[in-house]
């Protein structure tokens, strides 16, 4: 989820650059920042769902012998 909001902040963040303007005093630098974070977010793990261990749930992609 990190990762998808990281792409549209570095899409808002080369609209703001290429059409050289700032909103608020925030330019495309500062979305570049901030989709960086949120990809250093989402490499840490931050956000993901936990791996499940055990038992036999639904979505066990490996089979027991």
């Amino acid at each position: 989820m990190l990762a998808i909001a990281a792409a549209v902040v570095f899409g808002l963040g080369l609209l703001l650059d290429l059409i050289n303007t700032r909103i608020g005093g925030i330019t495309g630098t500062t979305f570049l920042l901030l989709g960086l974070l949120l990809l250093a977010l989402h490499q840490a793990g931050v956000g993901t769902a936990g791996v499940r261990s055990g038992g036999g749930g639904g979505g066990n992609w490996r089979r027991r012998r």
